[in-house]
């Protein structure tokens, strides 16, 4: 049984050291979670993340504050209109293995964004989901290698993955963006790839609420991730 969680809009210090307390309790017969939620304005930066991919001083008269955490990853942002989903699960007890587990997270959020038609896409060695621009509800898969020399080229990232593996045991997850501000990304190399152009659901044309997004993603985690 997993148990699923609406947290609501909450800051993103707190619910990070309560997941990480989370993990660190756990037992063998504690039941999984995922939680569901929005943040208010911040950057998050991962363990390997380079500090020029931070392109303001965080140091600065700046009201985004940049949070150090322990997942993996680059810098990325999160504010209000992005749904965050943070699957707490023991992967032992599922039977499968991190690589597996990366897989089955994005195609929840390709199962999610088929829910309002728009096809997402994988991009070899860049873990997220991406969109062709030009038409983000065509569903012709993305030629291998498209431009090997810009592997970008012609996408938008919707949704982003940081995750943190401690004792067989999952924590922080996945961010799918859907109504919000986009402007912060311009600030940093999302992921750490400079230029990589960010969309959300609204800007491809799909009005759709957050919180009802929020559902269906919770809702696909729940199935794709099963054991």
């Amino acid at each position: 049984m997993t148990i699923i969680q609406n947290l609501g809009l909450v800051p993103y210090e707190p619910t990070m050291q309560a997941m990480q307390a989370f993990t660190e309790q756990r037992t063998d017969d504690t039941p999984d979670e995922i939680w569901v939620c929005q943040h208010p304005p911040v950057f998050t930066q991962g363990l390997a993340g380079k500090a020029d991919h931070v392109l303001f001083n965080p140091e600065g008269p700046d009201h985004i504050p940049v949070v150090q955490t322990n997942r993996g990853g680059q810098v990325t942002y999160h504010g209000p209109g992005q749904v965050v989903a943070y699957p707490l699960l023991d992967l032992r007890r599922r039977g499968y293995f991190v690589k597996e587990y990366v897989y089955r997270l994005e195609e929840a959020v390709i199962r999610t964004l088929m829910h309002v038609g728009v096809t997402g896409h994988r991009v070899a060695g860049a873990p997220g989901i991406y969109v062709r621009l030009s038409d983000p509800f065509a569903h012709a898969a993305l030629s291998t290698p498209a431009h090997p020399d810009d592997p970008f080229r012609g996408l938008g990232k919707v949704a982003a993955l940081g995750i943190k593996v401690s004792r067989h045991c999952t924590y922080h997850g996945v961010s799918l963006n859907v109504a919000m501000d986009l402007s912060p990304f311009q600030r940093i190399n999302p992921c750490g790839y400079a230029g990589l152009a960010t969309v959300d659901l609204a800007s491809l044309g799909v009005q759709v609420d957050p919180w009802e997004i929020a559902a269906v993603l919770a809702a696909q985690l729940d199935a794709r991730l099963a054991a």
